[in-house]
C-alpha cells in the first residue's frame, strides 16, 4: 500500500479537491480531505482513475500508524506480496477475492475459533 498527495493542477486552476489517499495498486482504501487530519477508510475498496493526474509518494505514510494502533484493522500479506487491509469488526478486507465474492481467506483466517 501506498500513501500519495495529489497534486494536479487543473485546467481552471483549482486544486480545492487534491486530496491524500492510500492506495493498493489502481484502488483507494482510504482518504484524508484536504485540509484535515480525519481519515475516511472505505468498507469496499474504490478504483481510482489516475489519468490526467498527478501523484506524489508520502513519506512516512500517515496511513500506517494508525492500521496498526486502532485493533480493528489488521494488516496482512497476501499470496503474491501485495498488502491488504482486514476490518475485523466488520470482516472485511481490501483483497480482490473480498470484492468479488464477498468473503477471503484473509478474513477466514483472521476469524476467532
Amino acid at each position: 500500500m501506498e500513501a500519495v498527495k495529489e497534486i494536479t493542477i487543473w485546467a481552471d486552476g483549482n486544486t480545492n479537491i487534491n486530496h491524500t489517499y492510500l492506495l493498493n495498486g489502481d484502488k483507494m482504501v482510504a482518504y484524508i480531505r484536504k485540509g484535515t487530519e480525519n481519515e475516511f477508510w472505505f468498507k469496499t475498496p474504490i478504483r481510482i482513475d489516475k489519468r490526467g493526474r498527478k501523484f506524489e509518494v508520502i513519506k512516512p505514510n500517515p496511513f500506517t500508524g494508525l492500521v496498526g494502533s486502532i485493533s480493528n484493522l489488521k494488516e496482512v500479506d497476501g499470496s503474491k506480496g501485495q498488502k491488504y487491509i482486514v476490518n475485523l469488526d466488520e470482516n472485511t478486507c481490501t483483497c480482490p477475492g473480498y470484492t468479488f465474492r464477498g468473503t477471503c481467506k484473509h478474513v477466514k483466517e483472521l476469524e476467532p475459533a
